[in-house]
């Protein structure tokens, strides 16, 4: 005959299932931590370093502009390229270099025509400043309804285009200027140049 023994079942216990969720949940967590710190090694490694130049500005109707407005647009242009600049560090697209020590080179070039348009002195800029990447970036205001901003980066060691996009902008705001500079950061974020 076969003794039977009298075992209560085995249930979990509320501090039973609270100790493994724990360990669980601190396993996850070394897990992702561990994955994340890898990924930001990576990128850290694989970011290209970039010069962004101020940008400049192609008013149609300069002549006819008084001096407040002189003031308000140059305000905007300083106000839009520091944007262009944070936006690409923030989202880490770019390792934005501090343009200061090219910055009598960059004064002589700018005295005497646009960056954007110079035949390649930003290139001359981005190997004074030992960068991958230049990036020069111009406004077009055809009227204060009707606007572009511009935004074209070379290849340093090349002098090939690797990203040029324009975006429109309606209205001559700080506002419409701030979001033309993010358009053109999210359409840079998906291009093939910054791709990880």
């Amino acid at each position: 005959m076969t003794a039977v023994r009298n075992e209560a079942p085995r249930f979990a216990t509320p501090a039973r299932v609270r100790g493994v969720a724990l360990i669980i949940g601190i396993a996850w967590a070394a897990l992702f931590i561990g994955t994340d710190a890898r990924a930001a090694d990576t990128d850290t490694d694989t970011t290209k370093s970039i010069a962004v130049m101020d940008c400049a500005l192609i008013d149609d109707n300069a002549a006819y502009n008084d001096t407040a407005t002189v003031q308000q647009d140059a305000a905007r242009i300083r106000m839009v390229s520091d944007a262009l600049r944070s936006e690409l560090n923030r989202r880490a697209l770019y390792r934005v270099t501090d343009n200061a020590p090219a910055g009598a080179l960059i004064a002589r070039l700018q005295a005497s025509q646009n960056l954007n348009a110079c035949n390649g002195c930003e290139l001359e800029i981005g190997r004074k400043l030992n960068v991958e990447r230049v990036g020069v970036c111009w406004v077009q205001k055809i009227s204060n309804l009707i606007l572009n901003i511009n935004l074209r980066i070379e290849d340093v060691a090349t002098g090939q285009t690797v990203f040029q996009r324009s975006v429109d902008m309606r209205g001559n705001t700080d506002r419409s200027w701030r979001r033309g500079a993010t358009a053109l950061v999210d359409l840079l974020a998906g291009s093939r140049d910054v791709a990880h």
